[in-house]
């Protein structure tokens, strides 16, 4: 931060203190002015309205904290026009580098997970982190949830993970409605501690998947959760291929850069893990943990029945290449190159096809 700017942090009891008056806190401070966990104070937002319109200052205010839908909702009642709403995640392959890839897939990025000194210490963080989350930031919220039964839930979203949703089934399990596993879901999906993936429907003539399918966003966590403790468990683990497909998919959307993806899925037939609109072209992405993967008769149908643009295979291992004309295998660390790549025009891909 520099010399002129100020900072809130709202875990601090004094920062609390200091903005029981707002507007007095405030409107004569100059520069950036960063408040920290600030769903603590929701009251904030319309005093931040009317110090955003003063025309004679140029001050800025940098919010950050939870993302949950009541938090979303103040801003956007309080703020519209005035806002711009950045999601922020853990850290990923191009801040910690591809040397690290199988820490950074096994601790998650939560920068005190990732950063511990040793695994034990980075299990311990993760198990705290959960009950915190749990058991204090859930109730700040609002939500009178009891900490015991939304974790029961979260526990069931990790066996989910990368798995079509079945909200019936959870609700029996968990001897709750329907309505309320929903709920639930979106706390969870508003929090950023799960992502629900669309289905997408095509005319193929052929019955299709339509229920989301569900992944936890931070493959830490989702170890944490299925009760990994070890990289060595991972690895025999039968969520091994789906953990490392919702580690690939989340470098994918980080480096599309929206929210607009989806899967496809035919039942007993071909499926594609996410589907993405780039340029105006179909761009296809299948995950497999292997390190040299081939075309598969799934991958080439689902190729021919979305009409896919482009076919991109992620694999864990260190080099890409080519499968056919319009199908591709990349690293998990080569893919914001790809994505790019895919943004130009075609003229300059094949340009760029052609020199490497």
């Amino acid at each position: 931060m520099g010399a002129g700017d100020t900072l809130f942090d709202l875990e601090d009891p004094a920062a609390i203190e200091a903005l029981r008056s707002p507007r007095v806190a405030l409107e004569h401070l100059t520069g950036i002015v960063v408040v920290d966990e600030v769903q603590r104070l929701p009251g904030l937002f319309s005093v931040l309205r009317v110090l955003a319109d003063r025309p004679e200052r140029s001050t800025r205010f940098l919010l950050l904290g939870s993302a949950a839908p009541e938090l979303v909702r103040g801003v956007s009642e309080s703020l519209a026009g005035r806002v711009e709403l950045v999601d922020m995640s853990g850290f990923g392959l191009e801040e910690v580098g591809a040397d690290n890839q199988a820490k950074l897939w096994w601790r998650g990025g939560f920068p005190r997970s990732f950063l511990a000194a040793s695994d034990q210490d980075s299990v311990a963080w993760r198990e705290s982190f959960v009950r915190t989350f749990l058991e204090r930031d859930i109730p700040q919220l609002g939500l009178a949830i009891p900490a015991l039964q939304l974790r029961r839930f979260w526990t069931m979203v990790a066996h989910y993970h990368g798995q079509t949703w079945n909200h019936a089934e959870v609700a029996s399990s968990l001897g709750v409605d329907e309505k309320t596993v929903r709920r639930y879901l979106d706390i969870l999906a508003g929090a950023f501690m799960v992502r629900p993936l669309a289905p997408w429907f095509e005319n193929v003539g052929k019955r299709q998947r339509k229920a989301p399918k569900v992944y936890l966003r931070d493959t830490g966590l989702l170890h944490t959760l299925l009760g990994i403790d070890a990289p060595d468990r991972l690895l025999l683990h039968p969520k091994l291929g789906a953990s490392w497909e919702g580690f690939a998919l989340d470098h994918v959307i980080r480096a599309l850069g929206t929210r607009e993806v989806y899967y496809w899925a035919v039942h007993s037939g071909p499926e594609l893990d996410l589907l993405a609109f780039v340029s105006g072209r179909r761009i296809g992405f299948e995950v497999k943990y292997a390190d040299a993967p081939s075309m598969t008769a799934s991958m080439a149908r689902a190729r021919e029945l979305l009409k896919l643009g482009r076919l991109i295979v992620v694999s864990p291992g260190s080099r890409g290449y080519a499968l056919d004309e319009t199908a591709e295998v990349v690293p998990v660390a080569g893919i914001p190159e790809v994505v790019a790549r895919q943004r130009t025009s075609p003229f300059q891909r094949a340009r760029i096809e052609r020199s490497t």
